[in-house]
C-alpha cells in the first residue's frame, strides 16, 4: 500500500517540481531583462526588481502552466501504462521548449532597446525581408545573440531533464490516480485562465507602475507574442470598398480640425470629472424621447449644464466605448483596440495631453480593472493612479456581481474630490451597477432595467448636489458622458443604431451658462471638442472633431455594432450589415451618399489601424 502511495507522490511531485521550475526560469528572466536594458542607469532601485518580479509572476504561472499541460497529459496516461519511459519520451518536448523560451527571451531582451515595447506578432512582419532586419547591427551583435540563446536553451533543457523520472510505473487504483490527477489539472487550468474573475489572463494584469518601462518588464515575453499573434490580422486588407484615390475622396474633410471654437467655459484650466455612465442610452432619458422619470436627476441638470442632444455612441461596448470618449478613436465592428496593447499603446488620449501641461489623473472603477486589458490601456494612457474593486473591502466587492455598486463608488469619489486643493486634475469615473444583471439594492421602479439605471441617477444626481457645496465645484468641469447605448425594450428593432443615441452633459462651475447643442456628433468627439476649449492642439485626434467650432459644417455621426456600421447625417441614417454584404436599414430613403460614407470611414479607420 504505502509503494502505491509513493508511485502517486512521485508523479505529483514531479508535475508540481516541473511548473515551478518553469516560473522560476521565467521570474529569473525579468532582471535579466532589465539589467541589460540599463535599468540601473534609468534609476530602477532594488523594490522595482522585486516588484517586476512579483507582478509579473502571474503572466509567468500562465505560461508555465501551458507548458505543464503535455507532462501532465503523460503522467496521466502512465496511471494505465506498466511502465512508462517518461523522460525518453519528454526529452525532445524539454529541447522544443526550451529553444523557444530561450529564443522569445534573447530577441525580447535584444529588441526593445530598438522598438520600446515588448516583443508580439510585429516581428513575423520582417520575416520576409532578413536583411532589412538586421541591416543595423554587426554580425559579432548577431552571434552573441545566439550563442546566448545556444547556451540558455541546453540549461533550461538540462534542468528540466534533471527533474524527471527516468520511469513511472503503473499504480493499481488506476481510478483514484486519475481523478487526483484531473483535480490537480483542474487546478492547472485555473492557474492558466488567471484565476476566477470575469478576467482572463492578459497583458494589463501585470501593470502597476505609471513607469511603462517597469510594465514591460514585468510581461512574458511568450505571453505577449502568442497573444498578440492570437489577435493578429491584416487589418488594413479588411473592408476594401474603395480605391485609395476614391477613398480619400469620400473622407476628406469629415473630420476637420480647424475654426475658432465657441468658448462655453469660464477657464481655460479647469479641474476635470469625467463620468462615464454604464450603458445610459436615449430609451431612459426623457429630454431625449426617453422614458419618463427614469432618470429625474439626469433630466434637471440638463437645464444647468451644457446638453448635447443629438450625441450618438461610436460602439456598443464598454472596452470599445471606453477608447472611443478619451483616445477619440473610433468603435470597430471586428475588434476591440483596448484588448490589444502594441495597438492601443500608440493611440492618443485626453489623459496624456493634460499630463503634458501639468495635470494630474486617476481612473475609478468598481470591477475588475483588468477586464479586457482595461489596465494596461490606462497606465500606458497617462493615468496615474487607478482605484478598482480590490481596493474596496469584500463584502464592496461582492455588493454588485461586477464588483462595487454605484453607490459605494460615488461616496468613494466625494471623499476624494471634496478637500482637493491642489490642481489642476483630471479624475475618470466608469459606472458599473446599470449593467446586466441589473441587480440593485434600490427599487423605486418596478421593471429591473429601468431601476437599475434609476439607481445609478439617483447616485449621481445626489453626488452632484454635494460636490455643489464644497469649494471644488467652482473651478470644476464635469463631463457626464455613456460608454455606450442600450436598446430599450430589448425586443424592439434597432434601425440603424438608434440605440446608439446618448447624452452628454457638462456640468461644473467652469460653465459659463447653460446651452443645448443640437449638432448631430460622436462621443468620439469629445476629446477634440474638450481640448479645444482648454486651447491645446486635438490634430493627433484623427477621428475626433471640435463640434463648437464654426468649422464643424458636416454634422454626422458613426457607428459601429457587432455585425455592421451605421452612418446618420440631416438627410437620415443608412446601415450596412458587413456580414451579409449588404443595405440592413435606411430612412427616410436610400443615400448612396450616406452609405458611401460610412463604408469610407470604416475603410480608413481599419488602414489607420493596420498601420499602428
Amino acid at each position: 500500500m504505502q509503494n502505491q502511495v509513493d508511485k502517486m507522490k512521485k508523479r505529483i511531485a514531479y508535475i508540481v517540481s516541473y511548473f515551478l521550475l518553469l516560473l522560476l526560469i521565467f521570474v529569473c528572466q525579468k532582471p535579466l531583462f532589465m539589467l541589460y536594458n540599463e535599468a540601473l542607469t534609468k534609476g530602477v532601485g532594488m523594490s522595482d526588481f522585486l516588484q517586476v518580479m512579483l507582478h509579473g509572476s502571474s503572466l509567468d504561472a500562465t505560461v508555465a502552466g501551458y507548458l505543464t499541460i503535455f507532462p501532465l497529459l503523460l503522467v496521466l496516461v502512465s496511471v494505465w501504462v506498466k511502465r512508462l519511459p517518461l523522460r525518453r519520451i519528454l526529452v525532445p518536448y524539454y529541447g522544443v521548449a526550451a529553444l523557444l523560451i530561450g529564443v522569445i527571451f534573447v530577441v525580447d531582451m535584444g529588441l526593445y532597446p530598438f522598438w520600446g515595447f515588448k516583443l508580439d506578432a510585429s516581428v513575423f512582419l520582417y520575416l520576409d525581408s532578413p536583411e532589412e532586419a538586421f541591416a543595423s547591427v554587426s554580425l559579432g551583435f548577431i552571434f552573441l545573440r545566439i550563442a546566448a540563446i545556444l547556451l540558455l536553451s541546453a540549461g533550461y533543457a538540462w534542468l528540466l531533464a534533471k527533474i524527471t523520472p527516468a520511469r513511472i510505473e503503473a499504480v493499481k487504483n488506476r481510478w483514484g490516480a486519475t481523478i487526483v490527477l484531473l483535480l490537480l489539472g483542474g487546478g492547472l487550468f485555473v492557474v492558466i485562465r488567471g484565476g476566477v474573475t470575469e478576467s482572463t489572463s492578459n497583458i494589463g494584469q501585470v501593470y502597476f507602475s505609471n513607469d511603462q518601462f517597469l510594465n514591460h518588464s514585468a510581461v512574458n515575453p511568450c505571453f505577449s507574442l502568442l497573444s498578440s499573434a492570437g489577435k493578429s490580422k491584416d487589418y488594413a486588407a479588411e473592408f476594401d470598398f474603395f480605391d485609395e484615390e476614391h477613398r480619400q475622396s469620400l473622407f476628406q474633410g469629415l473630420y476637420p480640425s480647424d475654426g475658432i471654437t465657441q468658448q462655453v467655459l469660464d477657464t481655460i484650466c479647469p479641474n476635470i470629472l469625467i463620468v462615464l455612465w454604464e450603458g445610459l442610452g436615449s430609451a431612459f432619458v426623457e429630454p431625449l424621447g426617453g422614458l419618463p422619470d427614469v432618470t429625474p436627476h439626469l433630466n434637471r441638470l440638463t437645464e444647468e449644464g451644457i446638453f448635447f442632444t443629438q450625441c450618438y455612441a461610436n460602439s456598443y461596448r464598454t472596452d470599445r466605448g471606453v477608447v472611443s470618449a478619451l483616445s477619440g478613436y473610433l468603435g470597430l465592428p471586428t475588434a476591440s483596440v483596448m484588448k490589444m496593447p502594441a495597438k492601443s499603446r500608440t493611440l492618443p488620449a485626453i489623459s496624456e495631453e493634460l499630463v503634458k501641461v501639468g495635470y494630474t489623473t486617476d481612473f475609478l472603477y468598481g470591477g475588475d480593472i483588468n477586464f479586457t486589458n482595461m489596465k494596461s490601456y490606462l497606465l500606458s494612457k497617462g493615468y496615474q493612479q487607478l482605484t478598482a474593486d480590490t481596493d474596496f473591502s469584500l463584502a464592496e466587492q461582492r455588493s454588485n456581481a461586477w464588483g462595487v455598486n454605484d453607490d459605494i463608488t460615488f461616496e468613494h469619489l466625494y471623499n476624494q474630490l471634496k478637500d482637493r486643493k491642489e490642481g489642476p486634475w483630471m479624475t475618470t469615473f466608469l459606472t458599473l451597477s446599470s449593467h446586466e444583471p441589473f441587480e440593485v439594492p434600490s427599487h423605486r421602479l418596478s421593471e429591473q432595467i429601468p431601476n437599475a439605471f434609476a439607481f445609478t441617477d439617483e447616485c449621481f444626481g445626489t453626488f452632484i448636489e454635494r460636490l455643489k457645496q464644497t469649494p471644488v465645484w467652482d473651478n470644476l468641469l464635469v463631463i457626464c458622458l455613456p460608454d455606450h447605448g442600450f436598446r430599450y425594450p430589448r425586443e424592439s428593432v434597432d434601425r440603424g443604431g438608434e440605440f446608439a443615441h446618448i447624452p452628454m452633459l457638462w456640468l461644473g462651475g467652469a460653465v459659463k451658462q447653460p446651452l443645448k447643442v443640437d449638432c448631430i456628433m460622436n462621443q468620439t468627439d469629445m476629446a477634440a471638442t474638450l481640448l479645444a476649449q482648454l486651447g491645446l492642439d486635438h490634430s493627433m485626434f484623427s477621428f475626433s472633431r471640435n463640434v463648437l467650432s464654426d468649422g464643424y459644417t458636416y454634422p454626422f455621426a458613426f457607428h459601429a455594432f457587432g455585425n455592421g456600421i451605421a452612418f446618420r447625417d440631416s438627410t437620415g441614417v443608412s446601415a450596412y450589415d458587413t456580414k451579409a454584404d449588404r443595405i440592413s436599414y435606411e430612412y427616410p430613403s436610400p443615400s448612396e451618399e450616406r452609405l458611401n460614407r460610412g463604408k469610407a470611414i470604416l475603410q480608413t479607420v481599419y488602414d489607420d489601424l493596420g498601420a499602428r
